[in-house]
């Protein structure tokens, strides 16, 4: 008997067979006809008469054809090349007898038994034959929605949703749904259901595309209109990421135009995240995406670093918004303090306190790195009250005043621009963050972080939301107007190392921590001057490599997604609010896991960041990734310290319940390295070793006992998913990470099969 059902087992993957090889065959023949197309544009607009001066108006025409053409053929090649694995992954059979609703372009009647059922391919993308007859159904088009839509309550046509498994090009498995309370005598039904098969299988190293096996609620999410805001919420391993995922890609697919054009922003909570699911909507057909965690969102920054929570806490809150309104305002701190020159036959002397005044009068209308002239014009008329005006004109003043060699000497120091990163580490002097308004522990605080930032080179994940509140504020850094320069000058500049000075750049100016000690080829001590607009990063210096580069502009996009939205602070929110002013947003989260202790100040500034969008909510209630032993015994701990704590229904047994070992702490090692053998034994695919970061020197070696062993901090197991995981100090896990009990939580909910915690004992 069991031979007899391995036949038929093996005779349908056969027949799945010869359509996936149909398929890569017409895959292939596409991939000749966009290489011709590439080198039919390269062909293009090449003169017929090189070298004879401007290219005739025939000539630019092709040349702009050659540029349509060659951006077509990369387009589609970068398509077809990421389509390629796993393209063809489900397949329906619809009987259109007396249906509803079902019918559509389908893939003709290869393998039906009856005349009125059709067999319909669905993948990646869509293929079809030579007679433009589909041969795969694109998984976006609604063509495709009953394969993820139909049951057997409302079956939308569908007698028999198979889901195809294939390694390559090569078909390995296949699972059955029937839909129909009994199969056809012609249809075979295989397996135990595709959605338990995938969830039974190994963990990889990146996110796997369970787009074959999304379920009806789910898939309603997906597809939900574009405008507005569609927040996603659920438990662990509800699959809330996949489907946000797919979303995006669906958007991007009904609607290229708008979301291709204006951009579709993914934000997930860490560089981990990001890496994790980095292929999963290229793999579904889309590359139209910026893909940023929280510490890469503004361009020309980027932090892995966090903050202690204490710290964070601070960083986080809108009370810094006050705190930055002042930096903003301040001078820099080796800037001049006083004016004193002669003009048209006048002293004039602004004292720091005319100075000051003259400051917030530019402030009040305009932003700081733009207003050069502004505040020139200022100085000058601060200037023209101190003078007679029966001795001369105003305007004759004015203008000798501004053409003044003094003048503008001292206001390109006043008034340099200022890189808001800058700005930010002079929060490094306590005591000018208390005369901000800082009270003294926050001041103690911030003031640690930034001297911290200066020893290492490196930002911290909350610091990129405060430079983008300060970039708003100051404006961009842009280039002073050109220095007049005498022929000595530029004779001395272009000759500068014999006065000791390696490298100069002109442009912004000279600011703090800009001149650094180096030596030249000689080994003689320089000063090597470098620009903090520059991309040049000097790697021993730890000041430049925190001002490397140029803070750009935020982008605004068409749809924005937030993955972990409840980790997100209230200043995290408004640096995303600037970039989504005119988007559509999904957004995903779960309050049991949130790691942002005060989430009613989150929510106001969610709130603000959405506006007054429309409003449309899913909520997934099934745990698909966790076995039940393992997410009851999570649900149990969450349940003690947040009662109200969103419990999905974990739908799958194992009938292995999580390991507890208590141990002496001077054994936790020893402990830990027989735990994760003993886990390495029993699952095929990934194990994480979860450690607070007290545990981290001693446990860091435990990577090296087998390729699928990670070591990984417990806020960087956000929105991930392991075969096992072993969990060491949960009580110091607790103590050290945001949100506490919710981080905990977090970490246990990350497995899929196996589960060891590992508890140190005095």
């Amino acid at each position: 008997m069991r031979a007899t059902t391995n036949d038929i087992v093996a005779a349908e993957i056969a027949v799945e067979q010869a359509h996936v090889d149909r398929v890569y065959a017409e895959l292939a023949k596409a991939a000749e006809r966009v290489e011709l197309v590439h080198a039919e544009g390269m062909a293009r607009a090449r003169p017929d008469r090189p070298g004879t001066g401007d290219p005739r108006e025939e000539e630019l025409a092709g040349l702009f054809e050659r540029d349509a053409l060659v951006y077509a053929a990369s387009k589609r090649r970068a398509s077809l090349e990421h389509q390629h694995e796993g393209l063809v992954f489900g397949r329906l059979d619809l009987d259109h007898d007396g249906q509803d609703g079902s019918a559509g372009n389908g893939t003709g009647q290869d393998g039906a038994g009856s005349a009125e059922r059709e067999v319909r391919y669905v993948g990646r993308l869509g293929v079809r034959d030579d007679d433009y007859e589909p041969l795969v159904v694109d998984w976006r088009a609604p063509a495709a929605a009953p394969f993820y839509r139909a049951t057997p309550v409302d079956p939308l046509g569908v007698v028999r949703r198979r889901v195809l498994r294939c390694r390559g090009e090569q078909v390995v498995g296949i699972e059955d749904d029937l839909m129909v309370s009994e199969a056809p005598d012609d249809v075979v039904v295989v397996g135990d259901g595709a959605l338990m098969a995938a969830l039974t299988r190994s963990r990889g190293a990146r996110m796997r595309d369970i787009v074959a096996t999304i379920q009806r609620h789910q898939d309603e999410a997906i597809r939900a209109p574009a405008r507005g805001i569609t927040e996603i919420t659920g438990g662990p391993g509800t699959g809330k990421t996949v489907v946000a995922l797919h979303r995006a890609a669906y958007l991007l697919y009904s609607d290229r135009r708008r979301f291709e054009g204006g951009g579709v922003l993914v934000v997930g909570p860490s560089a981990a995240y990001t890496a994790y699911i980095e292929r999963v909507l290229p793999s579904l057909g889309e590359e139209s995406v910026s893909l940023r965690s929280l510490g890469d969102v503004v361009a020309g920054m980027t932090a892995t670093r966090l903050d202690p929570p204490p710290t964070a806490a601070v960083k986080g809150s809108l009370r810094v918004r006050r705190l930055l309104a002042g930096l903003a305002k301040e001078p820099v701190p080796d800037a001049p303090t006083q004016l004193r020159t002669f003009v048209a036959g006048h002293a004039i002397r602004l004292t720091e306190q005319h100075l000051r005044r003259v400051r917030a009068r530019v402030l009040r209308s305009h932003h700081r790195n733009t207003s050069y002239d502004a505040a020139v014009e200022a100085l000058a008329e601060a200037a023209w009250e101190q003078v007679d005006t029966e001795t001369g004109e105003r305007a004759d003043f004015v203008d000798r005043f501004t053409d003044s060699g003094d003048v503008e000497a001292f206001a390109r120091e006043w008034w340099r621009p200022v890189d808001p990163r800058q700005a930010l580490l002079w929060l490094a002097d306590e005591a000018l963050a208390r005369r901000l308004g800082a009270d003294p522990h926050e001041a103690r605080l911030l003031a640690e972080s930034y001297r911290r930032a200066l020893e290492e080179g490196s930002w911290t994940a909350a610091d990129v939301a405060l430079v983008d509140d300060l970039h708003a504020r100051l404006g961009p850094v842009v280039d002073l107007p050109s220095e007049e320069r005498g022929f000595y000058e530029i004779e001395e500049l272009e000759d500068a190392s014999q006065y000791g000075v390696a490298a100069l750049r002109t442009g912004a100016g000279l600011d703090l921590g800009q001149q650094q000690q180096a030596t030249d080829e000689d080994g003689r001590p320089v000063v090597v001057a470098v620009d903090p607009t520059s991309t040049e990063r000097i790697s021993r210096d730890p000041l430049t490599r925190l001002l490397a580069g140029r803070i750009g502009s935020p982008e605004e996009y068409a749809h924005v997604l937030v993955d972990e939205a409840q980790d997100l602070s209230p200043m995290q929110w408004r640096m995303l609010g600037r970039r989504g002013r005119w988007a559509s947003w999904t957004v995903v989260g779960d309050l049991a896991q949130a790691s942002w202790d005060d989430l009613e100040e989150a929510a106001r500034a969610r709130e603000e960041a959405f506006g007054s969008s429309v409003r449309r909510a899913f909520h997934m209630d099934i745990n698909y990734r966790n076995a039940r032993e393992i997410f009851d015994h999570a649900a149990a701990m969450v349940r003690e310290h947040v009662p109200d704590a969103d419990i999905p229904r974990a739908v799958r047994e194992t009938g292995h319940d999580p390991v507890e070992l208590s141990v002496p702490r001077e054994e936790v090692t020893t402990a830990a390295r027989d735990a994760l053998q003993d886990l390495l034994g029993q699952v095929d695919g990934q194990v994480a070793v979860v450690v607070p970061e007290v545990w981290r020197a001693p446990l860091v070696g435990l990577e090296g006992v087998a390729d699928r062993v990670v070591v990984v901090d417990p806020l960087s197991t956000k929105g991930l998913e392991y075969d096992a995981t072993l969990v060491v100090d949960p009580d110091e896990i607790v103590a050290e990470a945001a949100g506490g009990v919710r981080a905990l939580y977090v970490v246990l909910t990350r497995a899929a099969h196996r589960m060891t915690v590992l508890r140190p004992t005095t």
